[in-house]
């Protein structure tokens, strides 16, 4: 198993912010068969003010660029992304359409 970790804001606006946590209580089905079906087996989403981290163990199957690829072609996780995007503001170090950004490991115990 690998881990990924990422790392994203949410604007900065108390009601988008609840908002966007209801919605993580029921994600829609076909989100998380996309999830499931790219080799993803553990995912965990962090909050703390508006800043979000992501952490994803992965099995061998996965790729970022097969993910990527995946996500492209499935219209209801266009759907979710887009609805999402809403509320949802890029790191200031992003590039012009970067939203979850991969985290560098630097310790370890």
């Amino acid at each position: 198993m690998n881990r990924h970790c990422f790392a994203l804001d949410l604007k900065n606006d108390p009601k988008g912010i609840s908002e966007y946590k209801k919605y993580h209580e029921f994600i829609w089905p076909e989100i998380t068969a996309s999830i499931k079906n790219s080799g993803i087996e553990e995912l965990e989403i962090y909050l703390i003010g508006n800043r979000m981290f992501m952490i994803m163990e992965v099995n061998d199957t996965f790729s970022l660029e097969k993910k990527s690829q995946m996500d492209a072609g499935n219209p209801k996780v266009q759907e979710w992304e887009t609805l999402m995007w809403k509320y949802q503001q890029a790191l200031p170090i992003a590039k012009e359409g970067e939203k979850w950004l991969l985290m560098d490991k630097i310790y370890q115990l």
